[in-house]
């Protein structure tokens, strides 16, 4: 699994360096590294939400769906930052359920 989680974020930054290759367009090329920075460090981050199982799942998927909207972004050109930026709701709702209802989840334990 670690392997494929590897090779997709090689095929991925193959595929937007390609891209400035062709097109020459700087802007795009960091908006898009510096979006798919931010992905990586969001589902690195993401990895403390895992004793909810539920609400790591969920993450996975916003990180899935944040991934194919850089994609979107390189190909079509239309930017959706909510898309990208979703993960963070995730981790937010974890920090919040562990504010009310206290460490017991072995955040802070």
């Amino acid at each position: 699994m670690k392997a494929l989680i590897i090779i997709a974020i090689l095929i991925t930054m193959a595929t937007i360096f390609f891209k400035y290759t062709r097109d020459k367009n700087t802007k795009k090329l960091l908006i898009t590294l510096a979006s798919f920075t931010i992905i990586i460090s969001l589902a690195v981050a993401g990895n403390l939400t895992r004793s909810i199982i539920p609400l790591y799942i969920a993450h996975l998927l916003l990180v899935i769906l944040a991934w194919f909207g850089v994609v979107w972004y390189l190909f079509k050109e239309k930017y959706y930052w909510w898309i990208i930026f979703s993960p963070i709701v995730t981790i937010g709702l974890f920090l919040l359920l562990e504010f009310l209802e206290g460490s017991r989840h072995g955040i802070f334990a």
